[in-house]
């Protein structure tokens, strides 16, 4: 008996390649509700499929499985000649998360990540961060370059005054320590928003 991985995998339609996971069925009805889109089927909180919870499971299992492996190759290449590849696994971390995080990745000589940690959770719409904490988690791993990240449950990615300001005192903080920060990224559902793109750093 054939099956759809018989064909080349890239050959496949979002909508096959995703009824291999879940069954053809679910895969139909999950991205009709998805607008069609796979970033907002596996990025945003998965909603019980249809009285099918082992389809969510399945779900979070390949999303999980994608994070991991962004994660193993952020630890083996420079990240900033691949900025791309830092903001998918940043938007894969935290877009589906229905509270704030903030999160560092810190950074070796070669700007290759040393660690990836969520330091701060707080509610729906804030989280406190301690420019302390943050500085002395650096000093331990001793980080050259960090790179900041937090979320926005509401799905705006756009920084607030409070945002521009944290990353402000956050930068001086660091730069006591001789620790740079490269990037902090907001992320809002699908949407992400870079400081070093807009100039804000």
């Amino acid at each position: 008996m054939s099956s759809d991985l018989d064909s080349p995998v890239e050959s496949l339609s979002d909508a096959h390649l995703l009824g291999v996971l879940v069954g053809q069925r679910h895969a139909q009805h999950l991205l009709k509700d998805a607008s069609g889109s796979l970033a907002t089927l596996l990025h945003e909180p998965h909603a019980q499929a249809y009285g099918a919870p082992q389809v969510t499971s399945k779900l979070k299992a390949a999303t999980e499985l994608v994070r991991r492996s962004l994660a193993e190759a952020l630890k083996r290449q420079d990240v900033l000649s691949s900025p791309a590849h830092v903001r998918t696994y940043l938007r894969v971390k935290l877009s589906r998360l229905e509270h704030e995080v903030f999160f560092v990745l810190f950074l070796d000589a070669h700007n290759r990540v040393i660690a990836a940690e969520e330091m701060f959770r707080g509610t729906l719409t804030q989280t406190s961060v301690y420019p302390r904490e943050v500085v002395k988690r650096a000093l331990k791993l001793n980080a050259l370059g960090v790179i900041l990240a937090h979320n926005h449950p509401s799905g705006v990615a756009e920084p607030s005054r409070a945002d521009e300001f944290l990353t402000q005192t956050l930068r001086t903080s660091l730069q006591l320590i001789d620790v740079r920060v490269l990037d902090h990224v907001i992320v809002g559902g699908n949407d992400l928003v870079s400081f070093a793109e807009r100039g804000l750093l």
